[in-house]
């Protein structure tokens, strides 16, 4: 599975090394920023799994990122800060924080909380029942495929493949954690074997269709992007 990636928003270096090493060493992949519009703008132009933002920062403080954030964004937020009001946590959870911890904290706490909020939103995607970009649906209940209601053949593979690039839609997928997702940890056979079925669902999509789903980023992997 692909490693989720966390955002660390936080002024305060030493703290900001402090959790990046901790969740490193936690296997997920870590980025920061130090002040509050350089930190939105990451969010904007990058892909994460979790924001992790303090609500005192330089430039934009963490309530207004928050604010921005939520006018696009249901990426999960736990809000990190030094204040201990009532009030200050009721309005980061009214603005779509997911959770709030007040520093000082143990990590431990912190992971823990963590992995409640990416639990919550694993539990919210095994009920979503379509998955869609554009014209281009798979239905998980119905196992179909179409493109403006026109159906798609694919094959059990195929449907699997399909599958978790629209889960994953707008990240660039290894060809490995496509593998060991799609195929299995088990699997022995040809590792070529991924760019073969991607070449089937193009094919069988982008070039029946005359519509660009299926992207290559040349020495990273693969990705179906949502234009």
């Amino acid at each position: 599975m692909a490693t989720q990636k966390i955002l660390i928003i936080e002024d305060e270096l030493k703290i900001a090394r402090f959790l990046e090493l901790e969740l490193t060493y936690e296997g997920y992949t870590v980025d920061q920023a130090h002040d509050g519009r350089a930190g939105l703008q990451k969010i904007l132009d990058g892909s994460f799994d979790l924001i992790l933002l303090d609500i005192m920062l330089p430039s934009m403080n963490g309530m207004e990122v928050l604010r921005k954030l939520r006018q696009t964004s249901d990426i999960p937020v736990i809000m990190l800060t030094a204040k201990d009001e009532i009030m200050d946590k009721v309005t980061g959870l009214d603005m779509g924080a997911d959770d709030y911890v007040t520093k000082p904290f143990a990590i431990e706490e912190l992971l823990a909380r963590i992995r409640v909020v990416f639990k919550k939103k694993a539990s919210k995607s095994i009920n979503i029942k379509i998955l869609q970009i554009n014209k281009l649906k798979l239905d998980l209940e119905k196992y179909t495929v179409s493109f403006a209601d026109e159906p798609i053949i694919l094959t059990k593979r195929e449907f699997g493949l399909l599958r978790y690039l629209l889960e994953n839609k707008n990240i660039v997928l290894s060809r490995d954690t496509l593998l060991e997702t799609v195929w299995g940890y088990d699997y022995l056979g040809d590792t070529n074997v991924v760019d073969v079925y991607i070449s089937y669902l193009r094919t069988k999509i982008d070039d029946k269709f005359n519509k660009k789903f299926l992207y290559t980023v040349r020495g990273v992997g693969y990705l179906i992007k949502d234009e």
